[in-house]
C-alpha cells in the first residue's frame, strides 16, 4: 500500500486568532509581534500585510516603514497555545498517527483511512471543515506519499487551499517549484546552487548526487533525494522535551543589575512553574545573555541534585550571571534562562527539610497563580518590574523576540 501523509499548516496563525477574537481586524493588515516603536520583529503578517512585502522575522519598525497603516499587536502566547492544544486534538480525532511541528503544523499518517472518509482528499476536507467550524481558522494541507512532498504541497496550496500529489507524480509536482521551496534550502546553499545553475527543484534533482555532496557533504545527499521526492522518514509523536527555557529582549540596552535580576527571577519563575507543571525536574541550569554589539554568550551550571525549584533555579542563574557580569562587559540587549537534563524522580534526602519546604511553597504558590492569574503573588524582586512591564493573567507582557510566554 501506498502511504499517504498530510501536512496541516494553519494560515497566518497568530493572526488568524486575533481575527476571531476581533473580527474587524479581518481583511486589514495586521502584525502580531509588538509595537512599532519598540524592539522586536514580526512573529506573524496577515496575507494583506505580506503584499507590501512584510514577513516573519523582519524588525517591526522595518515593517512598520513598509506599511504604516498596517495594526500593530503584541500577541498573547498563552492564547495562542491554547489554540494550538484544540488544533490537535481535532487532528487526533482523525488518525493516531500525529507529529507536531510547533504551535500551527502537524503531519498525519492517513494511510488507509480512505475507506473510512471514501477518499483521502475528503478526508482532509472534512479535517479543513472541523478546523474551520471549532476554531475560525483556515487551514492548508498538502497530501503526498512522504513528509517532504506533503509540507512543499501545503505550502503552495495556501492561503485555505488543498493540494493532493498522486503517487508517482512526486518529481513532476516538485520540477518547476524555485529551489527555495524546497524545505531546508536557505540563502546560503540557494547561492551556492545558482551558481552551479540551478533555480528550480528539477534543475536540483537532475545534479549527480556526488555533485551536491561535493559542496554540501552528507546534506546534499539529503536535498537530492528531496529534490527527487524520496523521503523515507516516518510520522512520528516527537519526543518528551529534554530542556524548558524562557527569554527575552529589553526595550532599551540596559547595565542595571535590579533589573536584570527582576527579570532573572522572573523568567526562573516561569521555568520553575513549567518544570513542574510537567512533573520534571532538573539537573543542569544555564543562562543566555546578548550584548548591545549582538555578541551573544551561554554559561551552564550542574545542580548537586535535581529540582523543579524557582528559587534553585534562579539561584544558579544568578551566580552565572554575576561572574560574567562581573567582567565589565557591555550594556545587555536579551538575557534568557533555561533548564535541561530533566528526570522526573526524585531525589530529596530524608532529613533534606529546606527542599520539602521549597516544594510545599511552590506548590501553594502554583495553586494560587492558577486561580488568581500569576501576578496575584510575587517576590519582592519581580514588583519591580510592575512599573515596567504590562501585567497579564499569565505574567508580564515582556519585550521578546516572538513571544511571551
Amino acid at each position: 500500500m501506498v502511504g499517504r501523509i498530510m501536512h496541516i499548516d494553519l494560515d497566518a496563525f497568530f493572526v488568524s486568532v486575533e481575527q476571531v477574537l476581533n473580527p474587524e481586524l479581518k481583511g486589514k493588515p495586521v502584525v502580531v509581534g509588538g509595537k512599532p516603536d519598540r524592539r522586536g520583529v514580526v512573529a506573524a503578517a496577515s496575507y494583506e500585510a505580506r503584499t507590501f512585502g512584510l514577513h516573519s522575522g523582519m524588525p517591526l519598525i522595518t515593517a512598520s516603514r513598509l506599511c504604516p497603516q498596517a495594526v500593530f499587536i503584541v500577541g498573547n502566547f498563552r492564547r495562542y497555545r491554547d489554540v494550538s492544544k484544540k488544533f490537535m486534538t481535532i487532528l487526533a480525532d482523525f488518525s493516531p498517527y500525529l507529529e507536531p511541528l510547533g504551535l500551527d503544523e502537524a503531519y498525519l499518517d492517513v494511510t488507509g483511512f480512505e475507506s473510512i472518509h471514501g477518499s483521502i482528499n475528503k478526508m482532509a476536507a472534512a479535517i479543513k471543515k472541523q478546523i474551520k467550524d471549532e476554531l475560525g481558522i483556515c487551514a492548508s494541507i498538502g497530501i503526498a506519499a512522504c513528509k517532504i512532498v506533503a509540507k512543499v504541497a501545503s505550502d503552495v496550496s495556501k492561503p485555505d487551499g488543498l493540494v493532493e500529489v498522486p503517487a508517482g507524480e512526486e518529481g513532476s509536482f516538485l520540477a518547476p517549484l524555485p529551489v527555495a521551496q524546497l524545505p531546508g534550502i536557505g540563502k546560503k546553499t540557494q547561492q551556492v546552487l545558482a551558481k552551479l545553475g540551478v533555480g528550480t527543484i528539477g534543475q536540483l534533482a537532475a545534479l549527480p548526487s556526488d555533485v551536491l555532496e561535493s559542496h554540501f557533504g552528507t546534506y546534499g545527499v539529503v536535498i537530492h533525494e528531496h529534490a527527487n521526492g524520496i523521503d523515507n522518514r516516518k510520522v512520528e509523536h516527537p519526543g518528551e522535551a529534554m530542556s524548558i527555557s524562557r527569554e527575552t529582549t529589553f526595550g532599551t540596552d540596559t547595565g542595571d543589575r535590579q533589573l536584570l535580576l527582576a527579570t532573572l527571577r522572573y523568567l526562573s519563575e516561569k521555568v520553575g512553574g513549567a518544570l513542574r507543571r510537567q512533573g520534571k525536574r532538573a539537573r543542569c541550569v544555564n543562562i543566555k545573555l546578548r550584548y548591545a554589539d549582538f555578541t551573544t554568550i551561554t554559561r551552564q551550571q550542574t545542580l548537586g541534585q535535581s529540582s523543579d525549584s524557582d528559587q534553585t533555579v534562579f539561584d544558579a542563574g544568578r551566580k552565572l550571571m554575576n561572574k560574567e557580569l562581573s567582567s565589565g562587559k557591555q550594556a545587555v540587549r536579551l538575557i534568557g534562562i533555561g533548564v535541561s537534563s530533566l528526570v522526573r524522580e526524585k531525589q530529596l534526602g530524608m532529613l533534606d527539610t529546606s527542599d520539602m519546604r521549597l516544594e510545599k511553597l511552590n506548590k501553594a504558590i502554583d495553586r494560587i497563580r492558577e486561580k488568581y492569574g500569576f501576578t496575584a503573588i510575587q517576590t519582592g524582586r519581580t514588583l519591580l518590574l510592575k512599573d515596567i512591564f504590562p501585567p497579564n493573567k499569565g505574567g508580564y507582557t515582556l519585550t521578546t523576540p516572538s513571544l511571551s510566554r
